[in-house]
């Protein structure tokens, strides 16, 4: 039903508007996005029968996801392009996209780091320690999954199945989920278990817990925040740098970098957008697959 309209779309960028391929490629994506959005809420209809409210609805979505202000307004700015392209066509008469204001940018930095920014944090810790190994896992254990940081203080060797490239996470709710891990991830853990975790004395009932504080037990929650501003501020970074920004950054970089919404949705387990309650699982094979593919440090 989309599709016609998006090739020709592309046509109309491409040899119209001199648009470079790169630029093309990113205009089709966000409208491929909104396509994406509406199967997914049940309710796809043809781009030409398309009202206010459901674009709305697709930028909220995104929003509860937590991709940033920025993001939004360049995902906006395509579907933007897309109707105002079936505008000159004659195709439609009203533009569902023309009365939405863009999202309000933030006047303080976007808590989304870049993959280098990520690259300079990892850096910045110590790796000399056994405290700095340990952090090193759990950096890009966090960047990897995109876990929220009790899912992490909580994981357990039992959840880690590295050897099909999955581990299991209690989320939100006591929702469990099956999340792919990527082979950095997965090196820096087994690195850590090996020279640091195999020495240590866990305490009693703390003996499956993946990441252990000196004194063999769970970590806090403010222990990780403290850990990930400390990296921030040594490796020179001037934003708001928390656990949860690794999870924003996560979803971001995917995103951007072609991962379907659905994959990254159940990846970050969040609830599904469709009104009934019938969940549909993804193939675990195409979830790994879309780390593979389009996150930056598989």
């Amino acid at each position: 039903m989309w599709q016609s309209y998006i090739k020709n779309f592309k046509d109309y960028l491409r040899l119209e508007r001199s648009f470079s391929g790169n630029s093309v490629q990113a205009y089709v994506h966000d409208v491929e996005k909104l396509e994406e959005y509406l199967e997914m809420s049940a309710t796809l209809i043809s781009p030409i029968h398309l009202k206010e409210e459901q674009v709305l609805g697709f930028l909220q979505y995104v929003s509860e996801m937590g991709l940033t202000a920025h993001t939004q307004a360049r995902m906006l700015s395509g579907i933007r392009a897309f109707y105002k392209y079936l505008h000159l066509e004659g195709l439609i008469t009203e533009d569902p996209t023309e009365l939405i204001e863009s999202p309000k940018l933030p006047r303080k930095l976007p808590d989304v780091l870049s993959y280098q920014e990520i690259e300079e944090m990892i850096l910045a810790l110590d790796h000399s320690t056994p405290e700095g190994t340990r952090n090193r896992a759990m950096v890009e254990v966090l960047y990897s999954c995109g876990l929220r940081v009790t899912e992490m203080t909580t994981l357990k060797l039992t959840d880690c199945h590295f050897d099909i490239g999955f581990i299991k996470v209690l989320g939100k709710g006591d929702k469990v989920r099956l999340v792919p891990i990527g082979k950095e991830a997965i090196k820096h853990v087994q690195l850590y278990l090996e020279f640091v975790r195999s020495q240590m004395a866990p305490k009693k009932g703390h003996e499956d817990i993946l990441f252990l504080n000196r004194r063999g037990a769970e970590l806090s929650r403010v222990m990780v925040f403290l850990i990930i501003k400390d990296a921030a501020v040594k490796a020179g970074i001037g934003k708001n740098v928390s656990p949860h920004t690794f999870r924003h950054s996560f979803a971001t970089h995917l995103i951007e970098g072609g991962a379907s919404l659905r994959a990254v949705q159940e990846m970050l387990g969040h609830e599904s957008i469709t009104t009934t309650e019938i969940y549909t699982h993804l193939d675990r094979d195409y979830l790994k697959q879309i780390i593979t593919e389009f996150h930056p440090r598989s």
